[in-house]
């Protein structure tokens, strides 16, 4: 591309672990930092300034307002309230519905044409609220959706059988929350299948296989219960999606998209596998589910359908 801007709104610690992230990686020319506290905003562009020597690249990095969303190839939205102890994160809905509709509605008052990329929590639900409120093309608006959980995955299966993570083929599907599930009929170990490796190796049983996956989901839960948030891990995955965009990557990931009919599903926002480059989702990669796991997308594609009923009322 011929430029790379990136504009973040919120900076709070996703907001800002993944403004650390791009830095420290190098992504993007411009990056403009948002907030309602725009003093909050002025100090972290300055402390990010002051590290630009040990940066990989130049980069312009300022506090800034909606209007610099006219001519940004990527907005990304982490502001909202905070997930507390124990409250999952449809519990979040309300709270931050609002707030996402306010923010949606600044941005493309600018003149923004560019892709929208959605942090907020409750992800799948807010990525939706953004994609009706912007009149974007569901292409360009997509939600982080089950990146870092399918991440936490991959860690999980590495660390049982000690191979690298690099290695592991395998995804979170459905809500980005309480309704998740693996979709193990397609997790491979190089190009081994899961199933294959657990019959011959000792380190891992079928057993095991719930056992990671309630790790995973109530990775979130268990973090939050330690340190009060999560946002390294968030942080990071959203670089991965930026750069899978601002570079034109083709790269297959799982994110919050439209179903838009690839799976006999509600048109919900939810995490499923999708194509990326510069013109946002190119397609839904659309895997051959088993039936037990086909039940697990249609439950989770209908407790976001719920959702959405209420909050549309």
């Amino acid at each position: 591309m011929e430029s790379s801007k990136v504009v973040i709104i919120g900076t709070g610690l996703v907001g800002m672990s993944y403004a650390y992230s791009l830095v420290n990686q190098g992504v993007v020319e411009e990056l403009v930092l948002i907030d309602i506290n725009k003093e909050k905003a002025l100090g972290e562009a300055m402390d990010l300034n002051h590290g630009l020597s040990f940066s990989p690249r130049k980069m312009k990095i300022t506090a800034g307002d909606y209007l610099d969303c006219q001519d940004a190839n990527l907005v990304v939205i982490t502001a909202g309230v905070n997930q507390k102890d124990k409250e999952s994160r449809l519990d979040l809905l309300r709270r931050n519905a609002l707030i996402m509709k306010q923010v949606v509605n600044q941005v493309v008052s600018s003149g923004f044409d560019g892709i929208l990329l959605v942090a907020s929590n409750p992800v799948d639900i807010l990525s939706y609220v953004a994609w009706k409120e912007s009149g974007l093309p569901s292409s360009r608006v997509i939600g982080s959706g089950t990146s870092l959980d399918t991440s936490r995955l991959r860690y999980e299966i590495s660390a049982k059988i000690n191979v690298s993570v690099d290695n592991v083929h395998a995804y979170i599907f459905g809500e980005h929350g309480d309704s998740e599930f693996v979709v193990w009929s397609k997790a491979f170990i190089g190009a081994k299948p899961m199933l294959d490796v657990i019959e011959d190796m000792n380190q891992i049983e079928f057993d095991d296989l719930e056992k990671i996956y309630q790790r995973v989901k109530n990775a979130a839960y268990e973090i939050i219960k330690r340190k009060g948030a999560t946002y390294y891990g968030i942080g990071m995955a959203l670089v991965k999606i930026t750069k899978a965009i601002l570079n034109n990557e083709n790269r297959i990931m799982p994110i919050s998209v439209l179903n838009e009919g690839a799976y006999d599903i509600e048109n919900v926002y939810i995490g499923l596998t999708a194509m990326l480059n510069r013109e946002g989702v190119d397609h839904i990669v659309k895997l051959k589910l088993n039936e037990e796991e086909t039940k697990k997308l249609q439950s989770s594609a209908s407790i976001l359908n719920n959702h959405l009923q209420q909050l549309y009322k």
